[in-house]
């Protein structure tokens, strides 16, 4: 069975020793970006390796773009073929904040072409609480050919953005907390605010109170009146950078809808551009 969005705990477990499954840990903190790496170095999920947010799912910072733009593809590549990902082989990634990041990697795989992956529900804290095994033994996985070719149709530009919503023809989610999307507090960029336009729907909201993701059908109730809100440019989605608006498309497509497309700069490229409106406020 392939897994192309969420798996449990307990189906990973089954296969945490299987070859062609590859695990991969994305903890990562915005306050401390070698946090991860130190929490993966003191334990682990046996075999997995650990993806860095900024140097292996992002390409570097420019003047003009946000805090974490798109890696470059053929790195990207390259970097998943080290990992012992290749053709066949099912992926799971899994962080400590109810897949936030780990969300990223599966929105870069799709974006590959590379459909079997899937985000581990609950992240590391549930692993744990069900006393599954863990390991501060780093893994060397066999390196293997990658293929994979993007399709940037699943992503939009800053100004391309600003085109579809000027035309009415598109709904754009910010996955932002809602102090964020008010206006009310920006702990991390140097504008506070949202879009002109957009519409608040907290990555949070798909979660419940043990961090795991709501059930399809809640899900569902959720997103299925904004999609249908949406014109011919459907859904675009957005956050501070293009990385927790890849939770909102992850629930969306483990409740069988359309998840749209990425708005890679989001809130921090969208500031860039002083000419570029501001809002406040709900």
């Amino acid at each position: 069975m392939t897994h192309t969005a969420i798996i449990s705990p307990q189906d990973a477990r089954a296969r945490i020793d299987d070859p062609s499954w590859v695990f991969i840990d994305c903890r990562f903190s915005l306050a401390d970006p070698d946090a991860g790496q130190r929490a993966y170095a003191n334990g682990h999920l046996p075999g997995a390796v650990y993806a860095h947010l900024d140097e292996h799912l992002s390409s570097p910072v420019t003047e003009t773009s946000g805090r974490h733009p798109l890696p470059d593809a053929a790195r990207l590549a390259a970097q998943l073929g080290d990992w012992g990902v290749g053709h066949g082989i099912q992926v799971v990634a899994y962080d400590d904040a109810s897949g936030a990041f780990a969300a990223r990697l599966w929105w870069l795989l799709h974006w590959l072409g590379h459909s079997e992956v899937a985000v581990l529900d609950g992240g590391f804290e549930a692993w744990q609480s069900l006393g599954l095994p863990t390991t501060a033994v780093q893994s060397k996985p066999r390196p293997v050919a990658f293929s994979g070719t993007p399709d940037d149709a699943m992503w939009i530009t800053s100004d391309a953005t600003e085109t579809a919503l000027a035309g009415g023809d598109a709904l754009l989610i910010d996955a932002r907390g809602p102090e964020r999307f008010r206006g009310e507090l920006e702990p991390v960029d140097p504008v506070a605010g949202h879009v002109p336009g957009a519409v608040n729907a907290p990555f949070a909201g798909n979660l419940n109170d043990q961090g795991r993701l709501l059930p399809a059908g809640d899900l569902r109730a959720r997103f299925a009146p904004l999609a249908e809100q949406a014109g011919a440019d459907g859904v675009i989605h957005m956050c501070g950078s293009g990385v927790t608006a890849c939770h909102n498309m992850l629930a969306m497509a483990a409740a069988g809808l359309p998840m749209g497309r990425l708005y890679a700069g989001s809130w921090s490229e969208w500031i860039r551009n002083p000419d570029r409106a501001v809002a406040s406020g709900s």
